[in-house]
């Protein structure tokens, strides 16, 4: 079901207000997936932190927008067919995504990906002090989200294991649920994930969280945009999420 939030309805004070342009040119729509706490509803409202980042940024960039609420594989059925003026938020860059797609600068950075227990595995997991001993654990079982990308180091790492993988295809907060029913022995999460969906779901009371040494780096989030988006409007994107997160620009700025 589609959801249409209001062009560029945002709290902006007046003064900050006075100061964006006008949006100008061809109204670009800017899908969204449900993926609680970032982009979800709830209670019949729509609500979630890089939601209301990317309305900032789209009406900072003077870019008519209308946001609407679409599921994953139909975000991607639209921008491999090449969906005009089409972009969609909260992505991560894989290369097998490069062709589909043009990417903004990052939009935001996840922490690390913590490891999701469940009650009757504690003990087994807890036996392992690092991610590729967990890995090779051939009595365990992984549960993964089948078609969601866990970043290319993590995808690799899970594809060389010994141990059992059972992918399922449903959303990350589904499998969360599963391992808290003892489905599986456990999962990856992201912290936000895991910090929102604990609070909501009875379920995770069940579930322990570990961490390990050396699990991958937390991966960047963009926005990615249909071919047919002009240079000159994908500037003014960047622009306003430099702006927006001058603790990305900066950090990209010291890779150069």
């Amino acid at each position: 079901m589609k959801t249409a939030l209001a062009l560029l309805v945002l709290p902006l004070s007046l003064a900050a207000a006075a100061a964006v342009p006008p949006p100008t040119g061809q109204t670009i729509t800017v899908a969204w997936r449900d993926k609680a706490p970032y982009h979800y509803v709830e209670n019949g409202v729509e609500k979630g932190e890089l939601l209301l980042r990317a309305q900032r940024v789209f009406a900072a960039a003077a870019i008519r927008a209308l946001f609407v609420r679409e599921p994953t594989k139909r975000i991607w059925a639209n921008l491999q067919a090449g969906r005009p003026n089409y972009c969609s938020i909260g992505w991560y860059r894989l290369p097998e995504r490069e062709a589909d797609a043009q990417y903004s600068v990052p939009f935001h950075a996840d922490p690390p990906q913590v490891v999701l227990v469940a009650a009757d595995a504690v003990a087994a997991v807890a036996a392992h002090a690092t991610l590729a001993s967990l890995l090779a654990d051939r009595r365990l079982t992984l549960g993964v989200a089948d078609g969601v990308s866990y970043g290319a180091e993590l995808d690799t790492l899970i594809a060389r294991g010994a141990g059992q993988v059972q992918r399922r295809t449903v959303d990350p907060e589904v499998l969360m649920h599963m391992i808290g029913a003892g489905r599986f022995s456990y999962m990856f999460a992201d912290v936000s994930d895991w910090d929102h969906w604990r609070q909501h779901d009875p379920a995770m009371k069940q579930v322990v969280r570990r961490d390990f040494p050396d699990m991958p780096p937390g991966l960047l989030r963009y926005i990615v945009c249909s071919k047919d988006v002009a240079p000159a409007v994908m500037a003014r994107l960047n622009k306003a999420i430099d702006a927006a997160m001058p603790e990305l620009a900066a950090a990209r700025s010291r890779k150069r």
